[in-house]
């Protein structure tokens, strides 16, 4: 991820392998990282079972928030693919009960359709 990037606020994708060693005690027995984004100290983890939200906190970033949300509870999302002058992409994701919804930036580099495909798979098989 570019210094850019990551001060506007940009996601970029993490190797999937890595981060299922990384969060070894978050992730239950039967789950697999399919897809992790990370934007600048925050992440998105998408597995076979969940959409996990990883929230770094504080100036150190050593307290540390993990909102797991079951695939189920997702009602909607919607994906804004990058433009020519607006170089970023941008995934909206409803979850039951908040009529608010999770909104994350990710830059051009990153593929929006894969991750939209990621929640797909998972939506509709759940």
């Amino acid at each position: 991820m570019g210094i850019f990037d990551g001060l506007m606020g940009n996601a970029s994708e993490l190797k999937a392998e890595e981060v299922q060693k990384e969060m070894a005690e978050i992730i239950a027995s039967n789950e697999v990282v399919k897809h992790a984004y990370k934007v600048i100290r925050d992440t998105f983890i998408f597995t076979n079972k969940r959409l996990i939200l990883v929230d770094k906190q504080g100036m150190t970033g050593k307290k540390t928030e993990y909102m797991s949300i079951p695939y189920k509870s997702i009602t909607n999302f919607s994906i804004e693919t990058a433009g020519t002058f607006d170089l970023d992409a941008e995934l909206k994701i409803w979850v039951s009960g908040n009529s608010v919804p999770l909104q994350k930036k990710f830059n051009k580099a990153t593929n929006i359709y894969a991750v939209q495909r990621v929640l797909a798979e998972n939506i509709l098989s759940s």
